[in-house]
């Protein structure tokens, strides 16, 4: 990130941002910005379109019902070359986490993003309950 650099947290949970930007101060970090956002409205999130070098989306695809909407507005922020990274729970059923049908596949994941122009890079175990997968943006 170098010296300049900044991590946007966002989310719709204004507590959930509070806790972030409480937790970056006693850590002495700066360089965390909080967002209040709703990910399913494309542009509503205040980042530019195609400023982030890196974008997240940890535990929050299965929460949407058209899990298509958060990734337009995540692939949005994201600059040519850019790269998302996508973990959400594995299908099946746990002792934690959400129900089976309220699950998003890794391929109903990788269906999505190949409306936007995003290119598979990488595909990992997240843990025993999730799946990581990394993409990159190759054309706006």
């Amino acid at each position: 990130m170098g010296d300049r650099g900044e991590i946007f947290a966002v989310d719709i949970l204004k507590s959930v941002l509070n806790n972030v930007a409480s937790r970056a101060r006693s850590l002495g970090l700066e360089n965390i910005v909080t967002v209040w956002s709703n990910l399913e409205v494309f542009g509503a999130t205040k980042i530019l379109d195609g400023s982030l070098d890196y974008g997240l989306l940890t535990n929050v695809l299965f929460q949407n019902k058209d899990p298509r909407t958060i990734i337009r507005e995540a692939v949005r922020m994201l600059k040519l070359e850019g790269q998302l990274l996508i973990i959400d729970w594995k299908e099946g059923r746990f002792p934690l986490g959400p129900l089976p049908q309220d699950k998003v596949s890794p391929q109903t994941v990788r269906d999505i993003v190949a409306e936007f122009y995003l290119s598979e890079i990488a595909s990992f175990d997240a843990g025993p309950f999730h799946y990581g997968i990394i993409f990159k943006k190759i054309r706006s």
